[in-house]
């Protein structure tokens, strides 16, 4: 989808210039451009210097308002099941009257949390980020440091990339049963193994 709305927005596009804003390599590129012609996405026109411009057919502006209407679907369900799930996870804290939370990995199912946390009877002090950059995220403190939200009393990963890494990161270092995290991020529960030394 990214190839053919890039295609769209942009007359004579280079494959160098795809492959630069779309953060892939130009071999990567070329692979989906060929696929695309093959498929009736795009046409191709010699231009000078050993260039081809692309251009977008009928049946390519169909296959990416397709792709697009697709897109917004799975990403509605992801917010909609991630919002639930972090629903329960707060309600379990506002239950066991954990009030002061810190949000373990900043990105999408984070933003998901911090909406879902006006809900209830909470207060989000940070987000925990070991590879954060910056000071705030979405109006909230980041740290790569958790010690500098001290005192809290639960932690609940929203790190998506590496959740399991980040849970076994935190889990020595809280109470047991204050870490916590949305079932989809599909963390097991075992505390990691140490090297014997």
């Amino acid at each position: 989808m990214r190839v053919l709305d890039a295609v769209e927005s942009r007359a004579g596009v280079t494959q160098r210039l795809l492959a630069s804003e779309l953060g892939i390599a130009v071999g990567l590129i070329n692979a989906y451009i060929k696929r695309c012609v093959r498929k009736g996405y795009l046409k191709t026109t010699r231009a000078p210097a050993r260039r081809y411009a692309y251009y977008l057919t009928p049946e390519g502006f169909a296959e990416k308002s397709r792709l697009a209407a697709r897109f917004f679907v799975s990403g509605f369900q992801f917010f909609r099941t991630a919002r639930g799930q972090c629903a329960e996870v707060f309600a379990e804290c506002a239950r066991r009257n954990l009030k002061r939370l810190v949000l373990c990995g900043s990105g999408d199912m984070c933003e998901v949390a911090i909406i879902a946390a006006t809900e209830f009877d909470v207060e989000l002090v940070g987000v925990y980020d070991p590879a954060a950059e910056g000071e705030s995220f979405r109006g909230l403190r980041l740290s790569r440091d958790l010690g500098q939200f001290a005192p809290f009393d639960a932690a609940i990963v929203t790190e998506m990339r590496d959740p399991q890494s980040m849970h076994d990161s935190l889990v020595d270092r809280l109470a047991p049963g204050n870490l916590l995290a949305p079932p989809m991020l599909r963390i097991g529960r075992q505390r990691p193994k140490r090297p014997k030394s």
